[in-house]
């Protein structure tokens, strides 16, 4: 039986900048402490902001040739100078999956945890890269924590439940491995489907304390419904921790004009679920639409599961962006609080660059 875990603390930190020795101002204090006859203690930090990119062609192919002199950047507007520039296939992924197991998914659950599996088997290199796995339905659940094992993966796949629902609706109860302190509570019945949530709390509560690159893989059909955190929420919370979001949408019959959102119930403290959060929910839902803007604005990207392009495929294809990115970094002109667009793009107008739509400072 899975043991009960329990999400990580949270932290103080602020993702989407990081700390790095200035080198030349460094170097000067370094010499004039030395003229002193002193030992150079001290440190110069400076706020970089991380933007990893995909290029494509015109023919959708990736670019891979590019070097620093060859992109455009800009923050609001103004032009900034890329200063930090790399294309390091082997630097270390922190990578999460968020599979959803609301009732409206379990048609293609055996097909999700099949490719799940084989995609954790291939991308995941134990030496370097570690994953956790995360599945959500009238509650969000933390199936592995951070491992660089792929026994404890596939392990934690294969005990992933699909919900099991009463004659009035609800999820009966019991059915579900034990869960952990901290987890978000369902809907009425248990009913629900707390996408945003789980964004949220992927992002917020496992992401934000690690470093390198991050994205999450997202298997829903982008119907939420009982969140306490609202999409916009759920972005930023994924912008902040510099984690890019890769949607495998798959259509739901239930994306119809009175499909809406709005679970209702009680919920765990601070993170209950239900219809009445904090947040307003619309009524109107497109679920394909949602899971397209969450990749977008994060820098990910978002693909469709159909005949002609299976769970195996699109694996495939995120993890050659994963392995083949562009990492850009640049200081910032005008340091401020709160939200900050960003426009990168390539010299050659005809390359599509995917990228990160901002950042939030502090």
């Amino acid at each position: 039986m899975m043991a009960k875990t329990t999400w990580p603390k949270r932290t103080s930190l602020r993702p989407g900048k990081f700390h790095v020795s200035a080198l030349a101002a460094l170097a000067l204090l370094g010499a004039g402490a030395m003229l002193l006859g002193q030992k150079p203690d001290l440190t110069v930090q400076v706020k970089v902001v991380n933007v990893p990119a995909t290029v494509r062609d015109k023919h959708g192919q990736l670019v891979r040739n590019l070097t620093q002199d060859d992109f455009i950047l800009q923050e609001d507007g103004r032009p900034q100078s890329v200063r930090y520039f790399a294309q390091d296939n082997d630097m270390p992924l922190t990578l999460g999956l968020l599979v959803d197991t609301s009732g409206s998914m379990m048609s293609v659950m055996d097909q999700e945890r099949r490719a799940s599996s084989s995609f954790f088997d291939s991308i995941l290199r134990p030496e370097k890269d570690q994953a956790f796995l995360i599945h959500f339905d009238h509650e969000v659940e933390l199936d592995q924590d951070l491992t660089s094992s792929r026994e404890k993966l596939r392990s934690a796949l294969q005990s992933m439940q699909e919900p099991h629902f009463s004659q009035t609706g609800g999820a009966s109860q019991g059915q579900r491995p034990g869960g952990y302190p901290g987890r978000r509570g369902g809907g009425q019945h248990g009913g629900g489907t707390l996408l945003y949530d789980a964004v949220y709390l992927a992002s917020d509560e496992v992401m934000n304390k690690q470093t390198g690159r991050k994205a999450v893989v997202l298997l829903s059909d982008g119907m939420d419904r009982g969140s306490k955190e609202s999409l916009h929420a759920a972005i930023e919370a994924a912008q902040r921790s510099d984690t890019m979001v890769y949607s495998i949408y798959f259509k739901s019959a239930e994306e119809h004009p009175y499909g809406g959102f709005g679970g209702s119930g009680g919920g765990w403290g601070r993170h209950g679920g239900g219809g009445r959060g904090r947040y307003p929910q619309e009524q109107h839902a497109d679920g394909k639409k949602i899971m397209e803007q969450m990749a977008r604005e994060t820098g990910g990207r978002m693909f469709e599961a159909s005949g002609k392009d299976s769970v195996e495929r699109i694996y495939a294809k995120i993890e050659d962006e994963l392995r083949n990115q562009y990492n850009l970094g640049y200081t910032p002109d005008h340091a401020a609080p709160g939200y900050h667009r960003i426009d990168l793009k390539t010299k050659q107008k005809e390359l599509v660059v995917q990228a990160r739509a901002g950042y939030y400072g502090q």
